[in-house]
């Protein structure tokens, strides 16, 4: 049996595993699913990404990254994982959309300060004077942390209009990954803000159950 993938290309961690596997000419069968609707049947979702002759490599909704230690000195429980970094605040930007509803302004004002406090760590602490996350070469930790950050772009957030050695690496990461590649990867979520919302109304109501425990 060859290799599986079972990807949303709307999810961050999704997205860095398809551009691995894809830059890698790691031959793959894609089999696409929908984690919105896998978020509002159960609070803790667990997907089996890779599946190859018996073997399953799995992921929680709110996965740590797959870099480990990311910043040298740094404990692992620390440093592995950016959504401990908080760089995953375009969600709180889209779930609200998917139901309909305006970004309450207090939430986007909060959201867009911890957005850019996240960002000056991630310039200061980890990319620091280096061309990419870990050094001179590209690794799964900038695979990862430039999919969680495609996630706010993808909700309209400008951020790396000032913040020029970010959109600096950016560009690098891209270039390095391939524009094709990296396109492909995101448009799903590109287009994100532009879908209908929900209108099932069991579906939504289960998802403000989901958003209420995600952001208790």
């Amino acid at each position: 049996m060859g290799l599986e993938l079972y990807l949303d290309l709307m999810s961050q961690p999704c997205r860095a595993v398809y551009i691995f596997a894809k830059k890698n000419n790691i031959p793959f069968q894609l089999r696409t699913i929908d984690l919105l609707k896998a978020l509002c049947t159960v609070h803790l979702t667990v997907v089996s990404v890779i599946s190859c002759g018996g073997f399953f490599l799995s992921f929680v909704l709110c996965m740590p990254a797959l870099h480990g230690r990311l910043c040298p000195g740094e404990p692992l429980e620390e440093g592995a994982s950016f959504e401990g970094w908080g760089l995953r605040p375009g969600r709180e930007m889209m779930f609200p959309m998917y139901l309909g509803q305006p970004v309450p302004p207090e939430m986007l004002a909060s959201t867009m300060a911890e957005l850019d406090r996240c960002l000056q760590m991630l310039e200061d602490k980890f990319l620091r004077d280096q061309a990419f996350l870990t050094g001179p070469h590209i690794s799964v930790a900038d695979l990862m942390a430039i999919t969680e950050l495609m996630h706010p772009v993808s909700a309209g957030c400008k951020i790396f209009e000032s913040r020029p050695k970010l959109a600096a690496w950016h560009q690098r990461v891209e270039a390095a990954v391939g524009e094709n590649l990296f396109q492909e990867a995101h448009a799903v979520i590109l287009k994100a803000k532009d879908m209908p919302p929900l209108k099932d109304p069991t579906l939504k109501e289960k998802l403000k159950l989901s958003v209420q425990y995600l952001f208790r």
